[in-house]
Order: structure tokens, then sequence, then C-alpha cells
């Protein structure tokens, strides 16, 4: 079963919606031991923030999050869900980020021909190999939403970049932590195919 967060943060039921798809049985909660249970846990999310991390301590999801990944659970952020992951944002100067992941969020610079927030449709490359993308072809195309970006200070644990104006990490996997920047939930068949390579991410 997998646990989709739930702390007000929008875009969930797609996720809940591109799961079931998949045939796996899953379920919107905020509900500690719920989500302890899980055999996988999402952090999905659209938003501010520093919103968004008020909302998790607030619900006491922070707690909960720092247990899941702790305990080995197979873990995935999307989108917010990434960037929450990490120290800090150009966003939410004062707040901190739940740290779980060095480095930072950036605001997407300001080029010609580049409109912020950066959404559509962009190719991702593989510069480390990683669970999420197994048996999925470099250059795929998925589909992103936002108008800040991750910067992490390990390469290595970068999975997948994208250019848009600059160098986007597109995702990021460490040990059970793992983190998309694009909506999986929207890409597709591609999409589709990283979510469940996450189902049977204990199995690789």
């Amino acid at each position: 079963m997998t646990a989709i967060i739930d702390y007000d943060a929008g875009n969930i039921k797609s996720v809940e919606k591109a799961f079931l798809k998949l045939g796996e049985e899953a379920v919107i909660t905020k509900d500690r031991e719920v989500i302890l249970k899980a055999d996988r846990v999402v952090l999905p999310g659209v938003g501010a923030f520093g919103d968004a991390m008020e909302k998790l301590h607030f619900y006491g999801l922070d707690k909960v999050i720092y247990e899941v990944t702790q305990k080995g659970i197979p873990f995935l952020g999307i989108c917010l869900g990434l960037q929450l992951l990490f120290e800090k944002s150009d966003e939410s100067i004062n707040v901190k980020g739940l740290g779980l992941l060095p480095g930072e969020i950036l605001r997407l610079p300001e080029n010609p021909g580049i409109k912020i927030p950066h959404i559509g449709w962009n190719s991702l490359r593989f510069p480390n190999k990683g669970k999420l993308f197994k048996g999925i072809e470099e250059n795929s195309y998925v589909y992103f939403v936002h108008s800040y970006y991750l910067k992490a200070e390990e390469e290595a644990i970068v999975t997948a970049s994208a250019q848009y104006g600059t160098c986007i990490h597109a995702s990021v996997e460490k040990d059970n932590i793992f983190a998309c920047q694009f909506h999986p939930e929207k890409s597709s068949s591609v999409g589709l195919a990283i979510l469940n390579n996450f189902i049977y991410v204990n199995r690789m």
C-alpha cells in the first residue's frame, strides 16, 4: 500500500489516480500510524515552500517524514515535495526545509525566451544511474510546473537533469529517498513507468 501524505498542498488526487491506474492500493492520509505502516510513502505538492513547511509542522507530519525515512521505507517527493526535502529555498528565505538532503532551491533565472513559471514538457538526461528510470530511455519527456529548481550539493545523488535556462536537477535518489521536480503523475506513459519503478524499487 502507498500512503500519500495530505498536508493541504494540492495535486494529491492526480497522484492517487496514477497509482490506482497501476493497480496499486493508495490512500491519502495525515494519520501517522497509517503512514508508518505503508509499504511506501509519497509527498506530493504544489504551492509555496514556506506555507508547505508551516502545514507540515502544524500537522506534525515533519516528524512522521523523519520516522519514515529513518525506518528505510521507500519515500518519494514530487515537485514541491522534492524541494521540501532540502535545506532552504529562495522562495521563503527564513524558512528551513526538512534538510534530509543537502542542497538548496533557487529561483529559475530570467533569460530571454524563458518563461517563469516553467510549464511544459522537457527531456531528461541521466547523469547517474537511477532506479526510478530503469527501462526508460534518456531524452524521454516529462511534465514540469515550477518557478524554483534544485541545486543539489551532492552531484552523485542526481539521477536526472533538464535544461531550462539553467541545469535543473530534476530527480535525486539517496538510499530510500527518491524525488522528482517534474510530475510523473502527469507525464503520460513515461511518468507511469517511473511510478511503477518506485512501487517495485525494493526488488531492484
